[in-house]
């Protein structure tokens, strides 16, 4: 992302999943909010829109919706406590495609215990898509909740799922 001249600014883009808003600051990337997002800020405490400055982001996640990019490479800087900033490092290792629970990651931040606390850091992820939250489920396979709707989530794991997948489940 470029550096950023105010302190805090927002863009909205379109996408597949609604009309997205990016908000970003001289640190970096701070958020990504769907339409009617769980948890969405106020509008007034995202500063002025400047879509040139979020230029990166808005051309990398145009990329992720057309099928042409499967990382991101953008400096990230969610906002958020310092186990939310924990659990937020370790859902940008899920590989594009691929899903884990709530409880993996539990496991892999060394406390097998707290998957309902990761879960509720899971659920404040600001930076939805690019820090991809979407490819946590529920230890049985199921979608459990997303800030972004059920509906989202579902798009977005079948955006990633190879075509191979694709082809084998309507056998």
């Amino acid at each position: 992302m470029d550096t950023l001249a105010m302190t805090q600014v927002h863009s909205v883009m379109p996408s597949p999943v609604g009309d997205l808003t990016l908000v970003g600051d001289e640190a970096g990337l701070n958020g990504v909010y769907f339409p009617r997002h769980l948890r969405e800020p106020e509008m007034d405490v995202l500063g002025p829109r400047d879509d040139e400055h979020l230029a990166d982001a808005r051309t990398q996640l145009s990329e992720y919706f057309a099928g042409e990019r499967t990382e991101f490479d953008l400096t990230l800087a969610p906002k958020g406590q310092e186990f939310q900033q924990r659990v937020w490092a370790e859902l940008v290792k899920i590989p594009f495609g691929q899903t884990t629970t709530y409880g993996a990651i539990a496991n892999a931040l060394g406390d097998p215990r707290a998957a309902q606390a990761v879960g509720s850091a899971n659920g404040r992820n600001p930076i939805s898509i690019i820090v991809p939250c979407h490819r946590v489920i529920g230890a049985s396979g199921a979608l459990t909740g997303y800030a972004g709707g059920l509906d989202r989530k579902r798009f977005l794991l079948e955006l990633e799922t190879p075509v191979a997948d694709k082809a084998m489940r309507l056998w």
